[in-house]
């Protein structure tokens, strides 16, 4: 598999985060430069793990807490994403963050 650019070449995904946290949140017009809300705030969140393998976008999968996602390690984008299996409902829409430690 060739990374394009910006993607995570296989020889480089050892050096990928091993988790983030996902936050399901409600999506708002409204300060979205303000970056993602605490977490007490979203709908719903899961540390997900690498899975080690990359996802069909090309970034490093990660899952877990009924949440899988390609992200891009570089800018923290979520790529792709399921919830229990089914993609985003209009009006949600996911932000990364890393782990809340405890």
């Amino acid at each position: 598999m060739r990374a394009g650019r910006g993607m995570v070449s296989v020889t480089r995904m050892t050096s990928v985060p091993q988790s983030f946290e996902i936050l399901l949140v409600a999506e708002f017009a409204e300060g979205r430069d303000a970056g993602p809300p605490p977490p007490a705030n979203a709908l719903r969140s899961a540390v997900v793990e690498f899975t080690g393998k990359l996802g069909a976008s090309g970034y490093p999968r990660y899952a877990g807490n009924g949440m899988e996602a390609d992200i891009d390690p570089e800018t923290r984008t979520v790529e792709a994403v399921l919830i229990d299996g089914d993609e985003l409902d209009y009006g949600l829409s996911v932000r990364v963050v890393e782990p809340q430690a405890g």
